[in-house]
């Protein structure tokens, strides 16, 4: 009981300065798959609700909706590029402050979600990604601030079934991002 007690402090003591936000991002990124020789970059945009203190810890829930302009996993023929990936994150943020404008982050997180393909056994395929992200906020005032960041994701596509193999596929995805949130 003590160690739950003082755990429940320190986790007070963590968040005393916390805030609630609310921010979006658009970005651009390039994903480029182990298995086969393919890559994919297009834009994206993220909105996201978060808890924490901007020069601290914050835990971050985002919405991604992910525009693609590859055929990999489409195999149609009246298909001329796979559909678009919409995924939900959860993000750990550690924020430093060394006294200069810029607020500098690290960002750890992961995420699933669907991606829309046009094959003849799937319409759609679940993943799961692993992030890791760097990037600083930049106050605007007390409640506003910039987001600029470069984010790393490695991805695992659910199985393909090809009658006679299931293939796994993996990838690993680069975004450089631009943001606005709002702290309440």
């Amino acid at each position: 009981m003590k160690k739950i007690i003082l755990f429940s402090l320190l986790l007070t003591t963590l968040f005393a300065d916390a805030t609630p936000y609310i921010g979006t991002h658009i970005g651009v990124y390039k994903e480029k798959f182990s298995e086969v020789d393919a890559t994919s970059s297009s834009a994206l945009a993220n909105i996201k609700i978060g808890y924490g203190d901007r020069k601290a810890y914050s835990v971050e829930f985002s919405l991604d909706y992910l525009n693609n302009d590859a055929k990999i996993f489409s195999s149609a023929p009246s298909a001329s590029k796979d559909g678009n990936k919409i995924g939900f994150n959860v993000s750990l943020i550690k924020a430093f402050d060394f006294n200069i404008y810029a607020l500098p982050f690290v960002k750890v997180g992961f995420g699933s979600g669907v991606h829309n393909i046009d094959r003849k056994l799937h319409k759609s395929l679940a993943f799961g990604s692993f992030q890791l992200a760097l990037g600083s906020y930049i106050p605007l005032s007390k409640h506003f601030d910039l987001e600029l960041g470069y984010e790393a994701r490695h991805i695992s596509y659910e199985a393909i079934n090809f009658i006679t193999t299931k293939t796994s596929y993996n990838s690993v995805m680069n975004t450089v991002y631009f943001g606005i949130n709002y702290r309440y």
